[in-house]
C-alpha cells in the first residue's frame, strides 16, 4: 500500500492507469491507494510492502512489512534507528529525478556565467538597457562534482557532453570510473580538487559525514571565478559561510536549490546575497519524473514478486 509519514514527505498518488501499469500481469498483488490515516492503520498489520515513509508508531504496527520503497532520492529524512536495525529492505527514487536536476545545475551556471542574475534580471525589472562584456563561457570550464551519484552523473554528461566540460569528482562509495570523468577519487581529495574546478557541484547525501562540508575552508580555496551549486541537501553547506563568500567576492556566483531551513525564513543568510541564484527545492520536478518513478516501482514489484534482487537498495547505515 501507499502510506506515508506525513511530516516529511507527501502522500503519494496514481491514477487508475498508473496503477494498472503497476500491477501489470502480477497475480497475486494487492494495491492498495490509502485514503486516510485511518486506513493506513487499519491495514498497517496486513502490508508487506509500502510505497512513502513510514513513522516508529507505523513500523511498529506494520508487523510483515518486508520492503519499503522510498519516493525520494535521498533518505536522510527518512532514516531513524528503529527503521535502520530492522530487516526491511529499503529502496530509493536514485536516479529518476536527476535529468531534470542537472538541468537545473546547467540553467544556473548559465545564468550566473551570462549575467543574468547580476545584470539582465534586474535591468529588465528596471527597463533599462546597458551593454555589458564581462561576460563568461561556461565551454572548456573545469567541473568538480561531490557524489557521483545519479544528480553528479547526470550533471557531469550534461556539462561534458554539451560543453566540452573537463570533470573531475569525489564519491564515497567504490565504482569504476566513467569514461568522461578525468579523475574519481575518495572523499578526502575534496580539498585538492577544489581549487582546481571553475565549478564546484554538490550532489552527496546527507548523512553524518557530509553535515556543513561545503564550509568557510572549502570556499576559500575555490577560484575567485569559480561557481558553487547545490542540488543535494542544504545540511551539506554552511549557509552563513557561502553568503559571507559572495557578499566578500571570495567565489563569483552560487546557485541553490535547497537550504539548511526549508522553506528559508525571512533572516536566512540567503537572502539578499548577491550573485546568488535560488530556487525552491524544485529542480526534480517535471511531467517525465512522474513516468520515470512509475518505471522504478513496476519493475520494482516484478522483481519483488519474483524474488529477485531489487533496484536502489540502500545501505540504511550508510544513509544512501
Amino acid at each position: 500500500m501507499t502510506a506515508t509519514a506525513s511530516s516529511v514527505v507527501p502522500p503519494p498518488r496514481f491514477t487508475d492507469e498508473e496503477v494498472r501499469k503497476i500491477l501489470g500481469d502480477l497475480k497475486n498483488v494487492e494495491l492498495t491507494i490509502a485514503g486516510d490515516a485511518a486506513e493506513v492503520q487499519r491495514l498497517l498489520p496486513e502490508v508487506d510492502v509500502i510505497f512513502g515513509s513510514v513513522t516508529p508508531e507505523m513500523l511498529k504496527a506494520a508487523r510483515n512489512l518486508r520492503w519499503l520503497q522510498a519516493t525520494e532520492a535521498g533518505v536522510d529524512r527518512l532514516l531513524f534507528p528503529e527503521l535502520i536495525e530492522s530487516p526491511v529492505v529499503m529502496t530509493n527514487m536514485a536516479r529518476v529525478f536527476a535529468p531534470a536536476i542537472a538541468e537545473t545545475a546547467i540553467g544556473m551556471l548559465l545564468v550566473l556565467a551570462r549575467g543574468f542574475q547580476r545584470y539582465f534580471f534586474p535591468q529588465f525589472q528596471q527597463k533599462h538597457w546597458e551593454l555589458r562584456r564581462d561576460l563568461v563561457e561556461v565551454s572548456g570550464m573545469t567541473m568538480g562534482i561531490v557524489g557521483l551519484g545519479g544528480i553528479g552523473l547526470a550533471t557531469a554528461e550534461k556539462a561534458h557532453y554539451g560543453f566540452g566540460m573537463r570533470i573531475l569528482a569525489t564519491d564515497a562509495k567504490a565504482m569504476p570510473k566513467p569514461r568522461i570523468v578525468e579523475a574519481l577519487r575518495e572523499p578526502e581529495w575534496l580539498m585538492e580538487m577544489v581549487p582546481q574546478v571553475d565549478v564546484l557541484v554538490c550532489a552527496a547525501p546527507a548523512t553524518a559525514q557530509t553535515g556543513k562540508m561545503f564550509n568557510e575552508t572549502v570556499f576559500r580555496a575555490m577560484k575567485k571565478t569559480a561557481y558553487f551549486l547545490n542540488l543535494s541537501r542544504g545540511s551539506l553547506v554552511d549557509s552563513a559561510a557561502l553568503a559571507k563568500a559572495l557578499h566578500e567576492g571570495w567565489i563569483a556566483g552560487a546557485g541553490v536549490d535547497v537550504a539548511d531551513v526549508e522553506p528559508a525564513p525571512k533572516d536566512h543568510p540567503f537572502w539578499g546575497a548577491p550573485n546568488l541564484v535560488t530556487t525552491c527545492h524544485s529542480s526534480g520536478f517535471s511531467p517525465e519524473r512522474q513516468v520515470r518513478l512509475v518505471e522504478l516501482l513496476t519493475e520494482n514489484l516484478r522483481r519483488y514478486a519474483s524474488g529477485l534482487p531489487l533496484l536502489n537498495v540502500v545501505d540504511k547505515v550508510r544513509g544512501y
